[in-house]
C-alpha cells in the first residue's frame, strides 16, 4: 500500500513566514549573515524577535555562528549570499564539519525562471558545492518544499555527530505560498550496547594501570562531571586526545596526566606504560605527522566510546562502542566496581615562569591564567604556542575552552564573537596569533558594534610561528612567506571601534591584561613576544 501524505491544514503562508516560524519553534533567536541581492526577499521587513547578526565577510559569519552554536548547544542559522558567499565561507564550513558543530546554512540562488540561462550570481549544481563537508545538502525542487528542507537540515545538523547542513534557496521562492511545517521532537541520545559495556567495565576492573583518553565529544555533551566521576572511580590516568578542540577534563585535577602528541611515535611512547587505553569522545587517534605507531600492535587493549560511526569505522585497533556520551558514561560509572589500586598521580604543574624582555610566551600564558575570571571562556587560535598554553594556562573543564579541530586559520576570532553572543553573562577571551588574526580581523567590527564582553589577546611574534617550527623539524631552510612585519593591530582595532593597547615590556603585561579583562566592551591587547617558537614535534618523528 502506498503511504498517505499528511493532510494539509488548509491554511497557507509564505515560504518566508513558514521558515521564520520554524526558527522560532527550534529556539533559534539569531540569524548570522552578510546580505546580498538574492537574499533580499528573505530579509525584507525583518521581524523584531529574531536578531540579525551582520558579519563583514562570509568566513567570519560562519565562524561566529559556529561559536554561538557551541556556546548555546543549538544550531546556528546562517544566510549567505549565493555561490560567491558560500565560496568565501567554505574554509570555516570545513572547520564546522571537523568541530561537529550544528549549523543550518542557507544561501541565495538566482530566480528559477532564468537558471537555464546561467545568470549572474547563479550556482550550478548548488547542492554539490559544499559537499562533502555538510551532512545534508539540497536545492528543493519546488518553492513549497523550502521550509520542509530547512526543517530536515535542522534535524540532521543536530543529530550526533552534529555538523553543518545546507539549503540553497532561489530568490523568488520566499514569497511563494506553502503549508506551515510543524516542528517535531527528535531524540538525540543513543544508548550503548550493555553487553559490550560490561566487557569494558570488566577490562577496567582487571587493569593494573588504565588510561582514559578524553576528547571534545565529552564537553560537547555536557558530560565533564560524569567523566570526572568515571575517572575517579577507576582511579585512572586521564590524557587529552590529540588536537582536542574542547576541554573535557579539569586540567588541574590530580589525575590529569597531560596532552597526547599528534605524532604516532610520541603518542605511543606516552601510552606504553599503561595496560589498557579507553578513548572517550575522540578518534583513535588524530595524527599530524607520519611515523610508526606501536600503540596499534596489539600489546595494549584499546576501547573507544564515540557517537560517530565513521570514526569507529576507521579505528585501526580495539573495540568501538557507538553511543552518545551521557548514557555511555552513566552506564560505565554504574558498572565499574570499587578498586583497590592506587590512584594515578597526574602531572605536576611547572613553576611560574620568569619575566623578561622581550616577553616570553610562557610568561604571557601564566599571567593570563592568573587574571582570567573563574567562569571565563577561552577561544584559542595560536597553534605554535599551544604547548606552552597547555603547560601554563590550564583550563577548568566544562565550557571553558574552544579551538578549531580542522587546522584551518581564520576561525578563532569570529568564533570568540559567537561565544560572547551566546554567553553574554561571562567574559570571553580570544587568544590568537598575529598570523591567525589577520584571516578574519573584520570580526572585531561586529563585536564592537554590539559592545560584547570580549578580550582579544594577539600574540605578535611577527610571523607564522607554526611554519617556523615545522621548518626546523623538517630541516628545510630559506622558506619564503613566514615573516609578517609592519602590522599594527592597535590601529586596526581602534579603527573598528575597539579599545586597544600594545604591550612590549613584561612589567606592562599584567596591568594591561587586567584592564582589558575588566573593560566594558571589546578590548584588544597586542603583546609583542620573542620570535622563538618551540618545536611542535621532535625531529625523530
Amino acid at each position: 500500500m502506498p503511504r498517505k501524505l499528511p493532510k494539509s491544514s488548509g491554511t497557507s503562508v509564505s515560504v518566508k513566514d513558514a521558515t521564520l516560524d520554524l526558527l522560532r519553534a527550534f529556539g533559534i533567536k539569531k540569524v548570522f549573515g552578510n546580505p546580498g541581492s538574492t537574499e533580499l526577499p528573505f530579509l525584507s521587513d525583518w521581524p523584531g524577535d529574531i536578531d540579525y547578526v551582520l558579519g563583514l565577510q562570509e568566513a567570519s559569519v560562519i565562524g561566529m555562528a559556529d561559536g554561538y552554536a557551541q556556546a548555546t548547544r543549538n544550531a546556528g542559522f546562517v544566510n549567505l549570499h549565493s555561490a560567491a558567499g558560500l565560496g568565501n565561507a567554505l574554509g570555516n564550513i570545513f572547520t564546522a564539519h571537523r568541530n561537529q558543530t550544528p549549523l543550518v546554512i542557507t544561501a541565495g540562488q538566482q530566480a528559477r525562471s532564468i537558471l537555464p540561462l546561467e545568470p549572474f550570481l547563479y550556482a550550478e549544481r548548488a547542492s554539490e558545492f559544499p559537499r562533502p563537508y555538510v551532512k545534508f545538502s539540497v536545492e528543493p525542487a519546488r518553492a513549497e518544499d523550502v521550509p520542509a528542507a530547512i526543517a530536515r537540515a535542522y534535524y540532521v545538523a543536530m543529530q550526533p555527530p552534529c555538523g553543518p547542513a545546507f539549503v540553497s534557496v532561489p530568490i523568488d521562492d520566499w514569497t511563494h505560498q506553502t503549508q506551515p511545517v510543524q516542528a517535531r521532537s527528535v531524540s538525540r541520545e543513543l544508548g550503548p550496547d550493555p553487553d559490550v559495556m560490561r566487557v569494558l567495565a570488566a577490562a577496567v576492573a582487571k587493569s593494573r594501570r588504565p588510561a582514559l583518553v578524553v576528547g571534545p565529544g565529552v564537553d560537547r555533551a555536557q558530560a565533564v562531571d560524569l567523566m570526572v566521576r568515571v575517572a575517579e572511580k577507576a582511579k585512572a590516568a586521564v590524557w587529552v586526545s590529540p588536537f582536542s578542540s574542547r576541554c573535557s577534563f579539569p586540567e588541574r585535577h590530580p589525575q590529569f596526566a597531560g596532552f597526547l602528541h599528534a605524532s604516532p611515535a610520541q603518542l605511543s611512547d606516552a601510552l606504553r606504560e599503561y595496560d589498557l587505553v579507553v578513548v572517550i569522545g575522540a578518534p583513535v587517534f588524530t595524527f599530524h605527522v607520519e611515523g610508526h605507531a606501536p600503540i596499534f600492535e596489539g600489546a595494549i587493549p584499546i576501547f573507544q566510546i564515540t557517537d560517530d560511526p565513521a570514526a569507529a569505522a576507521v579505528t585501526p585497533s580495539g573495540a568501538s562502542i557507538i553511543a552518545t556520551m551521557t548514557p555511555a558514561l552513566t552506564m560505565l560509572c554504574a558498572l565499574l566496581p570499587e578498586t583497590k589500586r592506587d590512584v594515578f598521580k597526574g602531572r605536576t604543574l611547572p613553576p611560574p615562569p620568569k619575566a623578561a624582555d622581550p616577553i616570553p610566551v610562557d610568561f604571557l600564558m601564566h599571567t593570563l591564567s592568573t587574571l582570567m575570571p573563574d567562569d571565563a571562556a577561552l577561544v584559542e587560535e595560536a597553534p605554535s604556542h599551544r604547548p606552552l598554553m597547555n603547560r601554563f594556562l590550564p583550563m577548568r573543564g566544562q565550557d571553558s575552552f574552544i579551538t578549531m579541530a580542522s587546522g584551518g586559520l581564520g576561525y578563532g576570532l569570529p568564533a570568540s564573537v559567537g561565544v560572547a553572543l551566546g554567553r553574554p553573562e561571562i567574559r570571553t577571551a580570544c587568544l590568537i596569533g598575529d598570523g591567525s588574526a589577520m584571516y578574519s580581523i573584520q570580526a572585531l567590527w561586529t563585536a564592537a558594534q554590539r559592545k560584547l564582553p570580549l578580550t582579544v589577546v594577539v600574540i605578535n611574534n611577527a610571523g607564522y610561528g607554526a611554519m617556523r617550527s615545522f621548518s626546523q623539524v623538517m630541516q628545510v631552510r630559506n622558506v619564503p612567506g613566514l615573516d609578517l612585519p609592519g602590522i599594527d593591530f592597535v590601529r586596526i582595532a581602534q579603527g573598528m571601534g575597539c579599545d586597544a593597547v600594545r604591550v612590549s615590556k613584561a612589567s606592562e603585561l599584567a596591568p594591561a591584561l587586567a584592564r582589558g579583562l575588566a573593560h566594558d566592551g571589546v578590548s584588544l591587547i597586542e603583546v609583542m613576544v620573542e620570535s622563538a617558537v618551540p618545536l611542535l614535534y621532535g625531529r625523530k618523528d
